[in-house]
């Protein structure tokens, strides 16, 4: 059985919309990012010293499919270091039922995580509303990592 982390959502946009959208991850994740996040790749996401990863980009499918991998990363308030560490985020796009679904998978982020409560609760302000607001509004909400540190009581250290 798969227990990695997963959610989907379904919008009017097209897939070339929603693929555009999920590749502006400064319109949706983090302005705190570094590097290319529209082409193969790396690019660097940290906030403050609580969180920061190295992410490549190691599929992008027009329309269809981006994949990260998760070559580093770091959190200031997890025992095991390694958590996150090569593991793949995948966004799936495909038209079903006259819409465009986003199916957004964090592989290897697992239940048995230190960090699965305050990851998923974050993917998931992340992805069922910022990227989503991007795709179906134009704007989304990035930054909100203080708001998400803040409610799970994590403190920079």
């Amino acid at each position: 059985m798969n227990q990695s982390y997963s959610t989907f959502f379904k919008v009017d946009q097209n897939p070339e919309e929603v693929f555009a959208a999920i590749n502006n991850v400064r319109g949706w994740w983090s302005e705190e990012i570094e590097g290319t996040t529209d082409e193969l790749g790396e690019f660097k996401y940290h906030y403050q010293d609580i969180h920061r990863c190295t992410i490549q980009i190691t599929d992008l499918v027009p329309g269809k499919k981006v994949v990260w991998h998760i070559t580093d990363n770091y959190f200031n308030f997890v025992k095991d270091k390694n958590e996150w560490k090569d593991t793949d985020v995948v966004f799936e796009i495909a038209k079903n039922d006259g819409k465009t679904e986003v199916r957004f998978t964090h592989v290897g982020l697992v239940p048995t995580y230190e960090c699965y409560a305050i990851c998923t609760d974050s993917w998931g302000i992340y992805i069922s509303g910022s990227l989503r607001d991007l795709i179906t509004k134009g704007k989304g909400q990035p930054n909100q990592s203080e708001q998400i540190a803040n409610k799970h009581g994590i403190k920079n250290s």
